[in-house]
């Protein structure tokens, strides 16, 4: 009996002992401590006016556990999570200076182990947790990898940032640069950066002579070429070509041109915030740009390098043909155009004919980027063109579609008293060498589109030296004009024939 009760007082006490234990664990719970978290710029960085492209740091402390990540946000409600330690942000400016606050929170790795579509602490709502969209459906599904959010730091840190809007900055693209003297057809192209990013430049201002009346095109652009045929007026407006484009016109055009008179261009950039560059300007101080107006339909262009009377022969035959002061004269060596191609395209492109003459060394290039523009315009152009010995062919077909390949025959040099004779001699003259002349090229041509015209009768060389197009826009010979005048008034004829008959131009 007695070993009964003392059974009985033994569980008595174990049961006693064992429920004040269970009772003592959830007094004194071990409880998970959120995360703090610090955020600063870059040592030698101010806080007080900071371009709009910024690098922010910040980091975080757990006192119980691990940091698996931050939550970032510049307005306090739609936060962003990330693992980084860092990020650079581009903050958008608006019409004024703008004053950002930055806010971080440190999250630690203590989750629920569960997906969660809404994670709300510390009175906001942080969103769903961050997870892999397999599938690309913007839903978590089951297997899809996720970011078990812990405890996010209820005292986010906070970074203000007074972020001054930059003013744009502008130079002088290198291919810029201006003649002492021009036609009314002329380029620019200048470079434009801005520390708050490129796309907040909303403006390009543009003036000629008087910034008062400076005009507005896009902020984008950055190469324009201006042109006017407004020949009546003594200041005219101007086209603006964007990029040279004469398809792809500025809707405004540009006042203040001065012909025959000493002219100066401005240029300045503007942003979202109106803030302006300096202006800039085209010629500096150094040097005048003067822009000589028309006088008339006429444009020789002088390609000839070699010294001799090229220059005084050409002047004279327009004299003599009825187009005394009808004329004007391009020098390609002293031009100095910028944006050469574009430039001398817009530049032709104001005369309704042009003669170009050169010697063995032409502009090839020029001459394959614009012959076929400027004849697709309406132009009708005289080309009295030499070749270099060694030369493809493929770079002539490019403006004289009219020569087959591979069939050229070349001559180093064509003697005094050698005829080129025409084809049709009741409308094309005869001509005659006066002086020998150098490397000299004729050729086969195609059978259709092309009028053959002048060629050795004495077989010097094979094939022609002169064609005409079928539509009589082109007329093309392979000789210096000055060197094959032996039969008097020969050229002249040929130039009247050629300019008032196949032209169909009046003086």
């Amino acid at each position: 009996m007695k070993r009964l009760v003392l059974i009985s007082a033994l569980g008595l006490f174990l049961s006693f002992v064992l429920v004040s234990c269970y009772e003592e664990i959830p007094n004194n719970p071990v409880r998970n401590k959120p995360p703090t978290t610090k955020i600063f710029l870059e040592p030698d960085s101010s806080i007080s006016k900071q371009p709009s492209k910024i690098n922010i740091h910040w980091t975080g402390d757990d006192p119980d556990g691990m940091i698996l990540g931050f939550y970032f946000s510049f307005d306090g409600i739609s936060w962003t999570f990330t693992t980084k330690n860092d990020s650079l942000f581009e903050l958008k400016i608006g019409a004024v200076d703008t004053i950002y606050n930055f806010r971080v929170a440190a999250v630690d790795d203590d989750g629920n182990g569960k997906y969660d579509i809404q994670i709300n602490q510390n009175n906001i709502n942080f969103g769903p947790e961050p997870f892999t969209d397999l599938n690309n459906n913007s839903n978590w599904d089951n297997g899809e990898a996720y970011i078990d959010i812990g405890l996010i730091d209820p005292n986010p840190a906070i970074l203000t940032l007074p972020i001054k809007n930059s003013a744009p900055v502008m130079s002088w693209n290198v291919l810029s640069s201006l003649p002492d003297t021009s036609l009314p057809a002329i380029s620019f192209g200048w470079n434009v950066t801005d520390l708050d990013g490129d796309e907040t430049i909303t403006n390009i201002k543009i003036a000629l002579n008087d910034t008062a009346s400076a005009v507005f095109i896009n902020g984008a652009i950055r190469t324009i070429t201006l042109r006017t045929k407004d020949f009546e007026n003594n200041i005219p407006l101007m086209d603006i070509l964007i990029d040279g484009n004469p398809n792809n016109m500025a809707p405004v055009k540009l006042p203040g041109l001065m012909f025959n008179e000493n002219n100066r261009f401005f240029v300045q950039a503007e942003d979202i915030s109106g803030a302006k560059s300096g202006w800039i300007t085209l010629p500096d101080s150094s040097h005048s740009w003067f822009v000589k107006k028309p006088k008339g339909k006429f444009l020789i262009v002088d390609n000839y390098k070699i010294v001799d009377d090229a220059a005084s022969f050409y002047n004279a035959m327009m004299d003599s043909v009825g187009l005394p002061d009808k004329f004007d004269i391009l020098d390609l060596q002293k031009a100095n155009l910028p944006y050469l191609n574009t430039t001398f395209l817009e530049t032709i492109k104001l005369y309704d004919a042009i003669l170009w003459y050169t010697d063995n060394d032409p502009s090839l290039d020029v001459a394959n980027v614009t012959v076929q523009n400027y004849l697709e315009a309406g132009g009708k152009m005289f080309l009295s063109m030499q070749f270099p010995q060694e030369i493809d062919l493929s770079q002539i077909q490019g403006f004289l579609p009219f020569i087959e390949a591979d069939t050229s025959y070349y001559s180093a040099t064509i003697g005094v008293n050698r005829t080129i004779g025409s084809a049709d001699i009741l409308q094309y003259p005869n001509l005659l060498t006066s002086r020998s002349f150098a490397r000299v090229r004729s050729f086969k041509l195609t059978s259709v589109g092309v009028t053959p015209i002048y060629y050795f009768p004495n077989g010097e060389l094979k094939g022609f030296i002169g064609f005409e197009s079928s539509s009589k826009n082109i007329f093309f010979i392979g000789a210096p004009m000055q060197r094959i005048n032996g039969i008097p008034g020969s050229v002249k004829n040929l130039l009247i024939k050629v300019f008032f008959s196949d032209f169909n131009l009046s003086p």
